[in-house]
């Protein structure tokens, strides 16, 4: 832990709390809930001190632990919609491995303040990251996940084997949790 960058619970309220409440309202649109989202931001905060590391400042810190909660709650309240076929991993060092993530991906009926900031934040970071993979497997995650071409369908279109359009899939998914966790969960 370098010294600029020391952990102290005991100031979050006063230094973070209103940066955290501005970060959330304007993803969820609900006080209540931007409310609830920063103290469990706080309280996680709190039961994870022992892993916070001094490579990012406290606030950088605090934000990536509430973009996780910010996501979770989407999770909860669009459990039944339109879910993508994506599956990412955020923690390549514990048994949460590749639990984050399976996120629903814009709906064109969805008009609601929160689906519409939510997804387009989201939408643009996997895109972006999307830009830095290899064409071919660009191209076959966004045939399979994004546009959800069918599996037979897709092979023979691309005249590849079904092994090796799993593995493309699973490489361009390897890659885009990488960049996302490097990108988007950095404040």
């Amino acid at each position: 832990m370098t010294p600029n960058h020391k952990i102290d619970p005991n100031h979050w309220i006063t230094l973070y709390s209103d940066y955290l409440f501005n970060y959330t309202i304007s993803r969820v649109n609900d006080r209540e809930i931007a409310q609830d989202l920063v103290s469990e931001t706080f309280l996680s905060g709190l039961k994870s001190m022992d892993n916070f590391r001094g490579k990012a400042s406290e606030r950088t810190w605090l934000t990536s632990i509430l973009k996780r909660k910010i996501i979770d709650y989407y999770r909860k309240i669009n459990s039944n919609k339109g879910k993508a076929e994506v599956r990412m991993q955020y923690n390549t060092t514990s048994e949460s491995e590749g639990d984050w993530l399976e996120e629903r991906v814009a709906d064109s009926f969805d008009t609601s303040a929160e689906g519409v900031i939510e997804n387009a934040e989201l939408g643009d970071a996997i895109y972006d990251c999307m830009s830095k993979l290899p064409k071919k497997q660009a191209h076959i995650f966004k045939l399979k996940t994004i546009l959800g071409y069918d599996t037979e369908t897709l092979c023979n279109e691309l005249d590849i084997t079904t092994s090796n359009l799993w593995v493309q899939i699973h490489r361009a998914r390897t890659a885009l949790a990488t960049c996302l966790e490097k990108n988007w969960f950095k404040a």
